[in-house]
């Protein structure tokens, strides 16, 4: 295990110092695992007016149907009061609902009670937003939106198009003259995701061989939970396929060891490792939380309840793909246990060299609005 204490270790929060709170939507139907039923979800709170209307939308403190918002930046829905909304539904957005659980969103500000507009100004093609999902977990990272509670977001630039790294002001440089190479940001966030503790402490190293071990084996885990360019594969011999088909709308999952099989009801899906089974985030199956947020009973009558009819095929390929992001991660564990940092740069080193304390503005967003915002009923935003 590392040689670098708890108590010598810079937090993370000092490493990567702007953070937001993840997105709270207040009412689960504007989420799906697929993008039809948004729409029609959309489609039906459309249909219904008045009184109905606001009962479907299921209305909070936060939001009713008569709410002013403005436009999420980089969005384009409808910006009049939702009770009295037209036309078609904002095209829903890839989002990452629950960990390793990419779902989708309908992203109109109307239908969400805390939406994080800061965070969706710097959403981008190079962005990645590191998550700090459960207690004590490890992070997790990915190049979606994040709707996961109850940890913080920290978006690794502070600027859409992957410029100003959101890192403590000095930091790379200061590992430059450490380490004899400058280090990217994305370098210090696979650093970060091999060696960050339990209590979001990061032990840094001038050793230049620990550091690029590090680095490697953060950047396998980034690749993993990513899920961008090529997919995952394990060997021939362990890849997952299933044995016998999928019913059309399957109820149960249930897991056995011996066979290393899940079985939803009829269906059996082999070889499982027990890795990817026991994986868990905040003490949840990941396995079960994600067959449960497809499967799981709605509310009769309400928009949550607007569903397919039966399990696509698309379904079966995630969890055939999860399953495998699982077990590859799983095989990172002992690496990431087994790595020695030695020649810690401790949190002390960090001050005297000033680059901590970050400045105030480090932990504050960045100015990045280069277009004109809509504000609520058409007006545009004053930023």
């Amino acid at each position: 295990m590392p040689s670098v204490t708890h108590d010598d270790a810079p937090p993370l929060a000092d490493l990567m110092p702007w953070s937001v709170a993840p997105l709270r939507p207040g009412r689960a139907w504007p989420t799906a695992p697929d993008p039809g039923s948004l729409r029609a979800r959309w489609d039906a709170l459309l249909r219904a007016g008045g009184p109905d209307r606001e009962a479907l939308f299921e209305p909070t403190r936060s939001r009713t149907a008569h709410t002013a918002v403005g436009q999420l930046p980089g969005q384009s829905s409808g910006t009049e009061r939702l009770a009295r909304a037209e036309g078609p539904c904002a095209e829903p957005v890839r989002v990452l609902a629950a960990p390793f659980d990419e779902q989708w969103l309908i992203p109109d500000h109307r239908l969400l009670d805390a939406a994080r507009p800061e965070l969706w100004r710097v959403a981008g093609e190079r962005q990645v937003f590191l998550v700090e999902a459960g207690d004590d977990g490890p992070p997790l990272a990915t190049s979606l939106l994040p709707l996961l509670r109850p940890g913080r977001v920290r978006p690794l630039y502070r600027r859409p198009d992957g410029t100003e790294p959101n890192l403590a002001p000095g930091l790379p440089d200061h590992l430059a003259a450490l380490l004899g190479e400058r280090p990217t940001a994305m370098d210090v966030l696979a650093w970060i995701l091999a060696t960050v503790r339990p209590d979001r402490t990061v032990p840094l190293t001038r050793d230049a061989d620990v550091w690029a071990a590090g680095v490697e084996l953060g950047r396998r885990a980034l690749w993993l939970m990513r899920r961008d360019g090529e997919r995952p594969k394990l060997p021939g011999g362990r890849r997952p396929y299933v044995r016998a088909p999928l019913p059309a709308r399957p109820l149960s999952l249930r897991y056995d060891r011996e066979e290393e099989a899940l079985h939803l009801d009829g269906g059996r899906v082999a070889p499982v490792p027990p890795q990817a089974w026991d994986h868990e985030v905040g003490g949840v199956r990941v396995l079960e939380a994600w067959f449960a947020a497809r499967t799981a009973a709605a509310e009769p009558g309400t928009l949550a309840a607007i569903r397919p009819a039966a399990w696509p095929q698309v379904w079966t390929s995630e969890l055939l793909e999860l399953v495998t992001v699982l077990a590859l991660l799983a095989e990172l564990g002992p690496r990431r246990a087994a790595l020695d940092i030695t020649s810690p740069v401790t949190a002390a080193e960090l001050r005297r060299a000033g680059v901590l304390p970050v400045p105030a503005s480090a932990r504050r967003p960045a100015s990045v609005l280069d277009h004109r915002e809509e504000g609520p009923d058409g007006q545009f935003a004053l930023l």
